[in-house]
C-alpha cells in the first residue's frame, strides 16, 4: 500500500491541530495553495525535494507559516498555531473530520425527505430503519470528497447542493438494496440490531423499500439533468441485475469468477462509480475526469464488497453487527471460496448445491481457512485500492484529493 509519506498533506496539517478541521479553512488553504503554485515555474524554492514525500507548494506553506509576517494568517484558518520555527504533527487525513460540516446532517436531511412525501407513519418508520446514523456513512463521504476534490480541479469553490443531492441518492439507493436483501436472505441482524424484516412483515418491509427508491427517484427528478438522471438510473437497473445474477451458480471455475466479480459489481460497485461520475459530471467536469471519478468509485467498490467477503469469514459477530460465515449459510460463494477451490476442488460440488447438505457449511469455512483464499481475496482488494489511489493521483492536489487516497487505504484496512 502507499507509504504514509503519500497520505499526508501539510496544507491539511497546518490547520488541523487538536480542533476539527473546518471545511471552509481548508478552501482558504487550497487557494493560498493555488497562487502559490503558480509561481512554481519561476522559483527554485518550489523545486521537489527528492525522498520526503512533501509537496512543494505545501514546504513553501510551511515555511510561510513559520515565518512572522504571515502567522497571522495561518492562525485565522484555525485555533492551530505554529510558533516561529516550529513543525505540526503530521497525520494522515481523516476523510470524516476533513467533511465532519458536510456529513452531521445527512441522516436528518434523508429522514426529512423520507417524511414528507407519505403521511402514513408506520412507512416512515420502516423506510426511517435503517436512517439512525449508525451506518459508515461511505457512499456519502466518498462521493462529497469526489465532488469537492473535482470541483478544486476544475476551480470551483464549495459544494453544490445538487452534488450533495446525489451523496444523499446514493445512501437512499443503498438502504432500499439493504431492506430487499433483508426480505430475500430473511436475515436476522443488520449493523448490530434486529434486521428491518424481523421487526415488521415482509410485505411492508418490500414496499418501503421501493417507496424509497421512489423518493430517491423524485430527488434525481429535482436535479433537471437529462445525463446526471440517465447515469444514477443505471444503478439500480445494476443492482436488480446483480441479484439475479447472485441466486445462480456457474458450472465451471472461471465463468464462476468472472460471474462473482461481475455479480460484485453489479450489486456494490456501480452504485458507488456512477455516483461519482454523477457528481463530476454535475461540475461540469470534461469526459475524461468524469471518467477518472467512475474508475476510481469502481474499483473502491469492488475492494470494499471483495473486504466484507473477506471478513465474513475472519471477524467476529460483534463486529460485524451480523453472523459471520453468513453468506455460506445463504448458499453464496464468494471471492475466499472460489480462490480455496484453486487448492481443495472438493469445494466445487458443495458450490453447485449452495451448501445446501449438513455439514457443507463447516467443511468450507474450514477449508477456506486452510487455503491461500484468505490471502488471495485481499491482495485482490489491494489491487483494486492501488488501482483507486492511482486514479486519484492524477486529479489536482487538494486535501480531498489527498483523503480519496486515503479512502482507499479505510478500504483495505478495515474491520468492520
Amino acid at each position: 500500500m502507499l507509504g504514509d509519506r503519500r497520505l499526508i498533506t501539510v496544507c491539511t496539517m497546518a490547520c488541523l491541530g487538536s480542533g476539527r478541521l473546518c471545511v471552509r479553512g481548508v478552501e482558504k488553504l487550497c487557494q493560498f495553495g493555488q497562487n502559490i503554485q503558480v509561481r512554481r515555474k519561476t522559483s527554485a524554492a518550489f523545486v521537489r525535494i527528492k525522498d520526503t514525500g512533501i509537496q512543494p507548494f505545501a514546504r513553501t506553506l510551511l515555511r510561510n507559516c513559520q515565518d512572522t509576517k504571515t502567522q497571522t494568517g495561518c492562525r485565522s484558518l484555525s485555533s492551530h498555531q505554529v510558533g516561529p520555527g516550529s513543525m505540526p504533527d503530521f497525520q494522515p487525513v481523516d476523510p470524516y473530520r476533513l467533511l465532519e460540516d458536510d456529513l452531521k446532517d445527512i441522516y436528518k436531511d434523508i429522514r426529512k425527505e423520507i417524511h414528507w412525501n407519505t403521511n402514513q407513519e408506520e412507512l416512515r418508520k420502516i423506510a426511517s430503519y435503517y436512517f439512525d446514523g449508525q451506518g459508515k456513512a461511505l457512499r456519502p463521504m466518498v462521493a462529497i470528497l469526489m465532488s469537492r476534490a473535482v470541483n478544486y480541479h476544475i476551480n470551483k469553490s464549495g459544494l453544490l447542493p445538487a452534488q450533495r443531492q446525489v451523496a444523499m441518492i446514493a445512501e437512499m439507493i443503498h438502504s432500499a438494496s439493504l431492506i430487499h436483501d433483508d426480505v430475500i436472505d430473511q436475515s436476522d441482524f443488520r449493523r448490530g440490531k434486529p434486521s428491518v424484516n424481523v421487526v415488521w412483515n415482509h410485505k411492508k418491509v418490500t414496499m418501503a423499500g421501493d417507496y424509497i427508491l421512489a423518493v430517491g427517484a423524485m430527488m434525481i427528478a429535482r436535479l433537471r439533468n437529462d445525463d446526471v438522471t440517465l447515469v444514477l438510473s443505471q444503478i439500480i437497473t445494476e443492482l436488480v441485475q446483480g441479484e439475479f445474477m447472485q441466486l445462480g451458480s456457474k458450472e465451471t471455475e472461471n465463468e464462476r469468477f468472472a460471474h462473482y466479480l461481475t455479480k460484485t459489481y453489479r450489486k456494490t460497485a456501480s452504485l458507488i462509480a456512477n455516483s461519482l461520475k454523477a457528481v463530476a459530471m454535475l461540475a461540469g467536469a470534461d469526459e475524461k475526469l468524469a471518467e477518472i471519478a467512475f474508475q476510481y468509485g469502481r474499483n473502491v467498490g469492488l475492494a470494499f464488497q471483495l473486504v466484507d467477503d473477506l471478513l465474513d469469514f475472519v471477524s467476529s459477530s460483534d463486529a460485524m453487527g451480523k453472523p459471520t460465515a453468513a453468506d455460506l449459510k445463504l448458499g453464496l460463494a464468494t471471492a475466499p471460496v472460489l480462490f480455496a477451490c484453486e487448492k481443495y476442488p472438493e469445494l466445487n460440488p458443495m458450490i453447485m448445491r449452495r451448501f445446501q447438505e449438513a455439514g457443507d457449511v463447516e467443511k468450507a469455512f474450514e477449508l477456506v481457512h486452510k487455503s491461500q483464499g484468505l490471502e488471495q481475496t485481499r491482495f485482490l482488494a489491494k489491487k483494486h485500492c492501488l488501482e483507486a489511489a492511482r486514479l486519484a493521483s492524477s486529479i489536482a492536489e487538494s486535501p480531498y484529493q489527498k483523503a480519496l487516497i486515503v479512502v482507499s487505504d479505510l478500504v483495505i484496512n478495515r474491520m468492520k
